[in-house]
């Protein structure tokens, strides 16, 4: 472990914060520079080693790559200054930005932004999926393997559109489904466990945001687009926190924001509670990340080795997949004006075709918003 001050350890870490657009890619590459090739804090093996044992562990994988990099550097005193850092600047631009997109009666332009930037949201899900498809082909090299990993996939994909609140489930199942095809003894008592105390801990509005927010952080597997399903139907369906094109203008500013993706869960619990709301399931959905690390971090070794949690991943996470590309039918559903469907599609050609990052294709679809609003043009109610 290295002698670094924890002075160093927030500074480095919230710099990361602050400029980490573009998703977990950007975080990775900003977090080795740091770590492996500017002050060789680790090794190349050890960074690698990292990279793989948190994508093995459900919730945001880049959050928790950073907390066990500031952990290597200064113990758990640096794990927890590192991650609070590498979260708080996109909590704040996060949770002002939806103060402005869901005051009850915003600017003609920032609602003229919204409805462009959410039309684009279904393009910004299907190159999520389709972005993991291919390394989990891979990694099911057998024919019979390759079978259940399209069935888990399909799986996934019909439950995000249809039966949102209870994915969870699904891929819980898969995982066991998977682990006794390939005869590895998992507990699905301890597996089923956590979402069943949650479950009934509904008094409240505070309680259901910290209920929708530990699935967000706890129970999602394969990256920040699986936890849209798992949000949807209840911030606009179940409790009716927003409106679905709200929860459109949500997920595009999760995208535009720096720092995890999952902070688009603050902007749900803004819209049900405020300021307090939005705070209360950033923490909530953070916490699992730095029990892990803090927790775990020392057993990593054990963890990439351990068969059974493979074996479970290899079933959720072709479902969490799965659950990402399902999740661009209720996002497209929730558009209302034909104009959207045309940004849909420019979206789709920049993202798929072009190969554009989301963060450009989100601002030029605002943008397209923007201008249609100055012609007369209509947008959602």
């Amino acid at each position: 472990m290295s002698d670094v001050s924890l002075v160093t350890v927030l500074r480095e870490w919230g710099r990361i914060g602050c400029v980490g657009f573009g998703g977990p890619p950007a975080h990775i590459a900003l977090l080795r520079k740091l770590c492996v090739d500017d002050r060789r804090w680790l090794d190349a093996r050890e960074f690698e080693d990292a990279i793989a044992v948190c994508n093995l562990l459900p919730g945001p994988a880049s959050t928790q790559l950073a907390i066990f990099c500031a952990w290597r550097v200064r113990g758990r005193a640096g794990a927890l200054a590192g991650g609070a850092a590498f979260v708080l600047p996109g909590l704040v631009l996060i949770l002002a930005l939806a103060a402005l997109f869901l005051r009850g009666d915003p600017p003609l332009w920032v609602k003229a932004a919204g409805a462009g930037a959410g039309a684009a949201v279904a393009g910004v899900a299907v190159q999520a999926g389709w972005s993991l498809v291919r390394p989990g082909w891979r990694r099911a090299p057998e024919q019979s393997n390759r079978a259940r990993w399209l069935l888990y996939l399909a799986l996934g994909g019909a439950a995000a559109a249809t039966i949102g609140p209870w994915l969870v489930l699904l891929l819980i199942a898969c995982g066991i489904a998977e682990a006794i095809a390939q005869r590895v003894p998992v507990s699905a008592r301890r597996l089923t466990a956590v979402p069943v105390l949650l479950a009934g801990a509904g008094g409240g509005v505070l309680l259901s945001v910290a209920w929708v927010a530990i699935k967000v952080g706890a129970l999602s597997y394969g990256g920040g687009f699986v936890i849209i399903p798992l949000m949807q139907a209840d911030a606009v369906g179940h409790y009716h926190w927003m409106t679905a094109a709200q929860f459109l203008n949500a997920v595009a500013l999760g995208q535009i924001t720096p720092g995890p993706v999952v902070q688009t869960v603050a902007v749900v619990g803004y819209a049900a509670a405020g300021v307090g709301g939005g705070v209360l399931a950033s923490a909530v959905a953070f916490s699992p990340s730095f029990a892990f690390i803090l927790l775990g971090a020392h057993r990593f070794d054990r963890l990439r080795g351990n068969l059974g949690v493979r074996a479970f991943l290899d079933g959720a996470g072709p479902g969490a997949v799965g659950a990402i590309l399902g999740s661009a039918i209720p996002l497209a559903r929730a558009l209302t004006e034909p104009w959207q469907f045309a940004v849909l599609a420019g979206a789709a050609v920049l993202l798929l075709a072009l190969r554009r990052g989301p963060v450009l294709t989100l601002l030029s679809a605002a943008a397209v918003g923007v201008v249609i609003a100055l012609a007369g043009g209509p947008l959602p109610s």
